[in-house]
């Protein structure tokens, strides 16, 4: 059963901070140093000094900035800069954002969903962790004993009822707005009323729960509930058992998930000679158009076809791009070596570029992550740039998304998909309210 509950958020005073738009930021792990910088200079309340608060001089252990997130939430509480609700919410949350010519709305709600163990319920991870993320993170869920950002849950709800019993309720109520540095507009609406916020949990009752985004911040919650459990006796209401969370029907007509493509570092440039022969016997290899600037024309060509196993790769070595199909044989051999994954797995895009092609064929084990981007533009371009130090990428590659069904049948099949098989744009927003994880 899942628990979905209202909760007495912890809000910006807009009379104090002005415009909404100043002070909220994206989730901590996609900001970089530059942005981290450009945010504390936009406001002096941005909530980027609580989410990812910096290194200063001075700073002996590197954990002194938990603790100077710590204060700054504590500071702006007794100052008035935050307020906690009068009443026990739900947060209704739309984003609006364009994507491919088309105008999308991306319509879900903020509550706190009750921890459970993955595997031990109905919530359900569907990618890998790593534990030095989940370390920062508890040292800043000790230091505030609040959670600063939303996970992002998705749940299958064919007729969106959840979501419409909070349409219903937010007619003719003023949202809360913000843009974000994207262009992003989001929308915020709390609904407080008993009687709504009760159909919704009944609602969701029945329902399983997918974590989309934030597997890190939920396994933290799950931590740092335990560790409260091992520290003193906490009754079932306690808030360290719930994570807050932003649940969004997958069958919202605004949930949509986009590619992450790969540009590969720290090898050679791989030649199309050198991926034909590794690679002719469990592929169809198709040579496509030259230049990196090409990348539009491959990727439109693999858009069309909608299969996970149609993989467009760019032969540094000859500037050029080949379209690889995967065969039965291909299908056969991954199987094989990856034995103790399902077919679902196995015919995902990514886990045929990695453990087959990469892996497997290329013989390309234990390389530096690759640099991630999401747009076919990104590709051109980072092949033009060279990687952060300006080296050339040995190899890129264009990769279909997994899809909803992909992310509720692996999931349920108990297995987690290869980092970042999925996209899911825009991202939500930290600063738009706070849930607090101690009484």
């Amino acid at each position: 059963m899942v628990n979905v509950s209202a909760f007495r958020g912890i809000r910006y005073d807009l009379a104090q901070v002005g415009s909404l738009s100043d002070v909220i930021a994206p989730p901590y792990d996609v900001i970089d140093p530059n942005f981290q910088e450009s945010l504390y200079k936009q406001h002096p309340a941005n909530v980027i000094r609580l989410i990812l608060n910096r290194q200063e001089p001075g700073d002996e252990s590197g954990d002194e900035r938990y603790e100077r997130a710590a204060r700054y939430l504590r500071q702006w509480q007794r100052e008035g800069v935050f307020f906690t609700e009068n009443e026990s919410a739900l947060y209704v949350y739309h984003q609006q954002f364009d994507y491919a010519g088309q105008t999308f709305v991306r319509r879900g709600f903020m509550g706190r969903l009750q921890l459970e163990p993955f595997g031990e319920g109905q919530v359900y991870p569907h990618e890998e962790t790593h534990s030095a993320a989940k370390a920062d993170r508890l040292k800043l869920f000790n230091a505030t004993k609040c959670n600063l950002s939303q996970i992002f849950g998705i749940y299958p709800d064919e007729s969106n009822d959840a979501q419409q019993l909070l349409e219903s309720a937010i007619v003719g109520v003023t949202p809360l707005e913000a843009t974000d540095h994207l262009g992003v507009l989001h929308r915020l609406w709390p609904v407080t009323d008993v009687k709504v916020i009760a159909e919704v949990s009944s609602a969701m009752a029945d329902l399983p729960m997918y974590v989309a985004d934030g597997h890190h911040r939920y396994e933290t919650g799950c931590n740092y509930r335990q560790q409260m459990m091992e520290q003193e006796q906490i009754g079932p209401d306690h808030p360290a058992n719930f994570v807050l969370t932003m649940c969004v029907s997958m069958n919202d007509p605004g949930m949509i998930v986009l590619p992450t493509h790969r540009l590969l570092r720290g090898i050679s440039p791989v030649s199309v000679d050198q991926l034909t022969s590794s690679s002719s016997d469990h592929f169809e290899l198709t040579t496509g158009p030259t230049g990196a600037d090409s990348a539009a024309e491959v990727w439109e060509e693999i858009e069309v076809e909608d299969q996970q196993g149609t993989i467009g790769l760019f032969c540094a070595a000859d500037d050029q791009w080949v379209l690889a199909r995967v065969n039965e044989a291909g299908a056969a051999r991954l199987q094989e070596i990856a034995s103790d994954q399902s077919s679902d797995w196995c015919g995902l895009g990514v886990s045929i570029l990695h453990r087959l092609i990469l892996d497997d064929l290329l013989g390309l084990t234990d390389l530096p992550k690759p640099d991630y981007v999401h747009l076919v533009g990104e590709v051109v371009d980072g092949l033009a740039a060279g990687d952060e130090d300006g080296a050339p990428y040995g190899l890129a590659a264009l990769v279909m998304p997994a899809t909803l069904d992909h992310i509720r049948q692996i999931s349920q099949n108990g297995e987690r998909m290869p980092a970042k098989s999925t996209y899911f744009y825009p991202k939500l927003l930290s600063g738009l309210v706070i849930n607090p994880i101690s009484q």
